[in-house]
């Protein structure tokens, strides 16, 4: 392998970086657009906010088992492959969801093609890029690329609510395939599997490091690991933290916060620059939350985050209006800083309990997350439909990250985690001489 004689004036990990941060911020877009379509879908077709409800749970449990397998499919075929393939299922997906008419046929499109590109580019995505072409400032790099999912709707929600509103829901769905055929180009031109593929090491690494050798049997390491890992503690509390992540943040807030606002008198486009809003200080938090996780212990982290959300989950009946007063301003802004933040924590603690197997380890958790938010959905169309109101919704979040404060308190420190999973493989395969930034103090 060659190598450049000269440190370059910026190592080509920080493109390769911008541009996985796009691709994420174009599917991540996808995420905010359930909340436009319910009012729209259900005054065109006269379909229930349950049936919607559904589609958008769909959407977010195939996400979430496809993440996991597409871990272990960018380490037999690529970043670059995965990425561009994941893109044009998305394309693909909202194209053919214009012309639909029929309930199950969002259910198809929305749910399970558009559902499967996103998810090829979810958090699992976020780390399997930050560890292969990072050392130093992985924590950050893991904080920007999950906030870039923040990021993805704070750039695209306003501007669709108001396209949604003006012209239609079709034009603002066919403004996302677009996009996402833009980033897709990028991707094709920029991205790299390997820091090795361009003759570098790593940021920071004081090593070389080759590209790993290509695995045949992605599915089937994809198994292997999720057997090896339901045996033990770690992965369950892990999985219910995350569960209820989810649950708290897609399932409810994004899913239902849109249609709540309205229901109380406020203008659509105001619910989702609301809701924008909490993109951007998600985008601030998860970067902060990065810094942080590399210097204190993740699990606190967890606990601080949950508890502050929980609180702000049970205050918000009593802050919705037709106008978003001060009180409502204070709280989409602290709830973005602790929106997305639980994730470079869980994406560590997996690292730390599982080694190598650490990024399909979080596929699964992430699955659970996504079957948490999708539960919630459906649930909260239910409640719309029986009871003609969300209030009951913001009740169960708050008491669910109460529970998740508890099982955060009991996963596995650092030594417990190392004593457990010394069967897991090292930590640290990319040439640093350094302890891992997640045991450093």
């Amino acid at each position: 392998m060659t190598h450049q004689t000269r440190t370059p004036l910026l190592h080509r990990a920080w493109p390769v970086a911008l541009v996985a941060g796009l691709a994420i911020v174009a599917a991540a877009a996808f995420a905010g657009m359930p909340g436009l379509l319910v009012d729209p879908l259900h005054t065109e077709y006269q379909w229930s906010r349950t049936s919607i409800g559904a589609a958008a749970s769909v959407n977010m449990v195939v996400y979430g088992l496809v993440a996991p397998f597409a871990a272990a499919l960018m380490d037999r075929f690529g970043l670059r492959r995965i990425a561009v393939a994941a893109l044009s299922a998305v394309m693909a997906g909202a194209a053919l969801t214009t012309l639909m008419d029929h309930a199950w046929q969002l259910t198809l499109y929305w749910g399970v093609l558009i559902g499967a590109g996103t998810g090829s580019l979810a958090m699992t995505f976020a780390a399997t890029v930050a560890h292969r072409w990072f050392v130093r400032r992985r924590g950050l790099v893991i904080g920007a690329l999950t906030g870039s999912s923040a990021f993805g709707q704070l750039v695209f929600l306003p501007a669709l609510a108001w396209v949604t509103d003006t012209q239609g829901w079709r034009p603002a769905v066919v403004t996302l395939a677009l996009s996402a055929g833009v980033v897709a180009v990028l991707v094709v031109l920029v991205l790299r599997d390997h820091p090795a593929d361009v003759g570098l090491r790593p940021y920071g690494a004081l090593t070389d490091v080759p590209r790993p050798r290509a695995e045949e049997g992605a599915a089937r390491r994809t198994v292997r690991v999720l057997a090896r890992s339901v045996r033990r503690r770690g992965f369950w509390l892990l999985a219910g933290v995350f569960a209820i992540c989810g649950a708290t943040t897609n399932g409810i807030l994004w899913t239902h916060f849109v249609p709540a606002a309205r229901d109380h008198g406020m203008a659509v486009t105001a619910a989702a620059a609301l809701v924008s809003t909490i993109g951007v200080f998600s985008l601030v938090g998860t970067v902060v939350s990065g810094w942080l996780t590399d210097r204190f212990d993740p699990r606190l982290l967890l606990v601080a985050y949950f508890g502050g959300r929980g609180a702000l989950l049970a205050l918000l009946p009593a802050l919705f209006g037709p106008d978003a007063g001060p009180a409502m301003i204070t709280f989409v802004v602290v709830f973005g800083l602790l929106d997305v933040a639980t994730v470079p924590p869980v994406i560590l603690l997996c690292r730390r309990m599982f080694g190598a197997d650490g990024a399909i380890v979080f596929g699964w958790v992430n699955a659970l997350h996504q079957v948490g938010a999708g539960a919630m959905a459906v649930f909260g169309g239910l409640v719309r439909d029986v009871t003609g109101g969300y209030g009951p919704l913001w009740v169960l979040a708050a008491v669910l990250c109460g529970a998740a404060v508890l099982l955060a308190l009991r996963a596995p420190g650092a030594a417990e985690a190392e004593r457990d999973g010394a069967e897991a493989g090292p930590v640290v395969e990319d040439g640093s001489t350094e302890r891992p930034a997640e045991v450093r103090r």
